[in-house]
């Protein structure tokens, strides 16, 4: 990874909190819960950026439409991330494995 790899991860990061940022309050503290749960137990794909840009997307539309964003999502957090993290391998998985080898 060059400099200018990281730069540009830098100011596509900004970009992505400054659109985080222009959210509805309610939008931003879902979005803030999300994200830490997904850092924590996300899928290991999670640094491509892909799906944290989704929700913002999913999270706009939402918001534009006049709905509330617990009605996009439900009442669980928690489930609604895993179930956009479907099948992929997490860290929590790969802890799990680390755990089991050590034993």
């Amino acid at each position: 990874m060059s400099i200018r790899d990281i730069i540009e991860g830098k100011r596509q990061w900004h970009a992505h909190m400054a659109r985080v940022n222009a959210l509805p309050p309610d939008y931003r503290v879902v979005y803030e819960e999300m994200q830490k749960y997904l850092f924590k137990v996300g899928p290991v794909s999670l640094t491509g950026g892909d799906l944290l840009s989704e929700i913002v997307d999913f999270f706009e539309s939402g918001a534009a439409g006049g709905k509330g964003v617990m009605e996009l999502i439900g009442p669980d957090v928690a489930a609604f991330c895993d179930g956009l993290i479907g099948d992929s391998p997490t860290y929590a998985d790969l802890y799990q494995e680390s755990v089991h080898k050590e034993s």
